[in-house]
């Protein structure tokens, strides 16, 4: 999964993610500016950079580094990072980093050149294999969740989340960039997901703003018909079976669901291989 990107749009939809997941209260996302900032000598970029409203120099700048890869020099770049931004815009603030790990194991342990940082409470570290979310947690909470959920229950929380997030969101412009990131994380996390799977969580409203939509709008040449993709589809079975084509060739060659293609057949009196 393409989690960098991922969690940078997640940052930049829900700022108040981060403020959720370090403990504080989601409300200082607002005076926060998310950016993507690349330090000119190195080429570096963070994952997230949310930098304070300058007339409130007393809140710090907090750094953010995802890590879902095992990286044995982590903090030492992570660090490096962060001193070569503070020499080269010289803020008026304090900062805070945040690493976040997809679980405890690929954390490689704070250097001990660096354990200063750690003593003075200026480094949050944050597993989310071991985050804890519950049905009153927010929007933004679950779908970090979710990046890491096991595919087994992926789907389940999948469909809580949108459930949630039509009502919780009354922004209809956020509302939609936020089922379309969900819409995101499932098609990179289960691949094996058909379409129809994908297209049963959402409405046909939602998805026609969505990249999969214009996708599937594009392959198909019927921008705006999706309602109608499977039917078309589905109406060519009777004379591919009249052609000797099986059950399992013609879902194959339609890339449907073996079952539709199943429940087809039956309705039209063929016998199924």
């Amino acid at each position: 999964m393409k989690t960098d990107t991922i969690f940078y749009q997640l940052f930049q939809t829900l700022p108040s993610i981060l403020f959720e997941l370090i403990g504080k209260p989601a409300t200082e996302a607002e005076v926060y500016q998310f950016t993507s900032v690349e330090i000119k000598e190195l080429a570096f970029r963070f994952d997230g950079l949310f930098v304070p409203a300058s007339d409130i120099p007393e809140q710090p700048i907090y750094f953010v580094e995802v890590q879902f890869q095992p990286k044995a020099d982590f903090y030492w770049k992570l660090f490096t990072e962060i001193f070569v931004y503070l020499n080269q815009y010289q803020p008026k603030n304090d900062f805070h980093a945040v690493a976040i790990f997809a679980k405890r194991s690929l954390d490689p342990g704070v250097p001990m050149q660096y354990r200063g940082l750690l003593m003075s409470q200026q480094v949050t570290l944050i597993y989310l294999d071991e985050l804890e979310v519950t049905t009153n947690n927010s929007v933004g909470l679950g779908m970090v969740k979710l990046v890491v959920e096991k595919e087994e229950t992926a789907i389940d929380h999948t469909r809580q989340l949108i459930q949630k997030t039509r009502k919780q969101l009354t922004d209809a412009s956020k509302r939609q960039k936020v089922l379309e990131l969900l819409e995101t994380i499932l098609v990179y996390k289960l691949t094996n997901l058909t379409r129809q799977e994908i297209e049963a969580m959402f409405t046909l409203d939602e998805l026609k703003q969505t990249r999969y939509f214009r996708e599937v709008a594009e392959d198909a040449k019927v921008e705006g018909k999706l309602e109608g993709k499977l039917e078309g589809k589905l109406e060519t079975v009777p004379l591919l079976l009249e052609l000797g084509l099986t059950v399992e060739e013609i879902a194959a060659r339609l890339a449907v669901d073996i079952e539709a293609v199943r429940q087809v057949t039956e309705k039209s009196g063929n016998q199924t291989s």
